[in-house]
Order: C-alpha cells, then structure tokens, then sequence
C-alpha cells in the first residue's frame, strides 16, 4: 500500500450542507451516480437507483436497529448531570460506553437515571449505573441495575453535527431495521422505502441481511497524522450460514454483490479475510477491519454509501474503493452542485 496520510482525507466542506432533517419521503434524496470504469458521473434522484439494478444483483442490507443509547442522569452524591452514550454490550447489564463529564466518572462513581417513557408503567423507579472500569477519552465500562429498564430510559443519539431536534425518531431507522443495537444508524440504509424495495425485488434482484453493530467510530475522526496508527473500534457482526452460501454462490455466477453502506462492506470484507477458502464463511465475531487504499475487495462489487465526513475512516473505505483522484472528484461535484450531507443527506452509488 502506497503510504497515506489522514491529511489526505481532508476537504472543506460548507456549513449548509451538513443536513439537519431528512427529506421526505426518503428516496426522494439525491443520487449522485459514480461509475469507476469511465469516471463519468450523472446525477439523479435515489428512487432511480432502480435503473442502475439488474436481474440477478444482490443487494446486501445491514439490519441493526438503533437503541435509545443517550441516558441522561445525575451523580449520586454531587448531584452533578452526567451523560452516558451506550456503544457495546459486553454481557446482560454490562456495556461499553462514553460518559460525561468523564473526569468526574471514576470506578465506583454511581448514576441515576428517572425512567420517563410512555411505555414505562413504573414511573416512580429509577434506573442504577455503576461505573465499573475505566478506559481511555471518556470510555467506561458501567453495569445497570436492570436492562429491561435500560431500553425505555435513553433516547436515539442523534450525530453531533445535527443540530435540529428529530420529530420523529423512527427516521433515523432504516425501514428495515431488526436486531437492536447500534449507537448509530447504517445511514446509507435511510434512503430506502418499503415501495422501493418492492419495485427493486420485481426486477429479480435478491436482498441478504447482515448486521454490525454500529458503534464509536461514526462519532471520531481519525486524528493521528499517520492513519495506520488509529485504532478503530470493534464492532460486533453476523453473516449467517444461509447468507453466506448466498453470497458465495453470486460470487460463482458472478452476479453483482451490492452493499449498502460501509458497515456492510465492512462486515462482508472481514468474513472474507476470516474464511479458509474462496467461498464466504459464517461470520460471527468483532469486527475491526480497517480498510485503507491497498486493500483487496474480495466481496463487495458496487457500493451505494452517503458523503462522510473528512478525515473519517469512512471517507477512507470509499476511498479505497473507488480511488482517491475519483472520490475527490466527486465530492468536488458534490459540493458545488449543494448535494446534502452526512447522515441525513443524500447518496452516492460507485458502480
């Protein structure tokens, strides 16, 4: 791999175009149509994306559902706010989270926590948060009295860079979100409808879902200069057997596998590098791969993702994908012709 810099993944980007709400409905978002072959790129709107699909392509989803993982509380003893943003669960009760104010949050520092949720008939009772282990830059391992309550006492954590209150908190929710758990939505996943998904399976395309639990890396730049330096954060995923016997039989044919997000083609590119042969294995483990220019895709063919932010390990995988003199060329375009980004913007597919 030739050496890179996180300098490299730099741009500047205007203030406006950061989106703050989705558009509605949500395959009326942009499309910006990338295609590594020629370099051409054609702009249109996401319900389009039809167009681009043929019989025979797999699309592949990622269908972790985000939690309610920002618990707002107060420190026994000073009384003093304390926030607390859930990204992994170790074992029932016991998760990995970011708190604040960290310096403050020592082992054995406790929480509460007023459950306050419609669904909640037990109003009066609080929820309990011991601060167990202490990590790094405000993580903490912390055990709750009751994850039963845990689950009606947070709200979806919406990105930092959004700052406009969310009226509805199933749009930050693909339509077909199942297993619950990620700290953030698959957000490439958001521009599908259930009447587009509907129209692409008339065309004789398939649909596989996998799942990674989205986590601490949506939330962080990568700061050192050196890329190959960050540690990024694991990440748990599943590739089924039928899945995987799926995709390993597409490759065969070669028909096209389609991800839909960089945490699907991260998932689906570490089950690659962990099976023993040229077939895609089972997967079930955590996921650290962090794909650089250099790597070798060796399951994901087309990729449909959103613009990320600068110096992220997204802008990296797409890169990697697609080649830096084109991803910059498009994200050039991009913003000279005001698509939207981040998590509530628009799309890029990169045939």
């Amino acid at each position: 791999m030739k050496f890179v810099k996180t300098s490299d993944f730099d741009y500047t980007l205007p203030t406006e175009l950061i989106a703050q709400i989705p558009i509605e409905p949500r395959d009326q978002s942009r499309l910006l149509v990338l295609n590594r072959k020629n370099g051409s790129i054609v702009h249109r709107r996401f319900f389009e994306i039809t167009d681009y699909l043929h019989a025979g392509d797999v699309l592949v989803f990622n269908d972790s559902r985000v939690i309610p993982a920002r618990l707002k509380g107060r420190r026994v003893g000073s009384g003093g706010k304390v926030e607390i943003l859930l990204l992994r669960r170790v074992s029932t009760g016991l998760w990995e989270a970011l708190v604040k104010p960290g310096r403050r949050l020592q082992a054995g520092s406790t929480v509460e926590i007023s459950v306050d949720s419609p669904l909640n008939i037990q109003k009066d009772k609080t929820l309990v948060a011991e601060i167990t282990e202490v990590g790094e830059g405000g993580m903490r391992t912390v055990r709750f009295s009751d994850e039963a309550l845990l689950m009606k006492s947070g709200e979806v954590p919406l990105p930092p860079y959004i700052h406009t209150p969310l009226a509805d908190p199933d749009r930050y929710q693909t339509v077909y979100a199942r297993i619950d758990g990620s700290a953030a939505a698959p957000t490439a996943g958001l521009h599908f409808t259930h009447e587009l998904m509907r129209k692409i399976a008339s065309k004789g395309i398939k649909f596989m879902f996998v799942m990674l639990h989205v986590g601490l890396d949506t939330f962080r730049p990568v700061t050192e200069d050196n890329p190959l330096e960050h540690v990024i954060y694991k990440e748990y995923g599943i590739v089924s057997s039928e899945v995987a016997a799926a995709l390993s039989e597409a490759k065969r044919q070669k028909q096209r596998v389609i991800a839909v997000g960089t945490t699907t083609v991260r998932i689906l590119e570490q089950a690659a590098r962990a099976s023993k042969s040229q077939e895609l294995d089972p997967f079930e483990d955590w996921v650290d791969l962090f794909i650089l220019p250099g790597h070798r895709f060796r399951t994901v063919d087309t990729l449909v993702t959103n613009f990320h932010l600068p110096r992220s390990t997204l802008l990296m995988l797409v890169t990697a994908f697609s080649g830096r003199e084109l991803i910059n060329k498009a994200y050039r375009e991009a913003i000279s012709e005001k698509y939207r980004f981040y998590s509530f913007g628009d799309a890029m597919l990169i045939l």
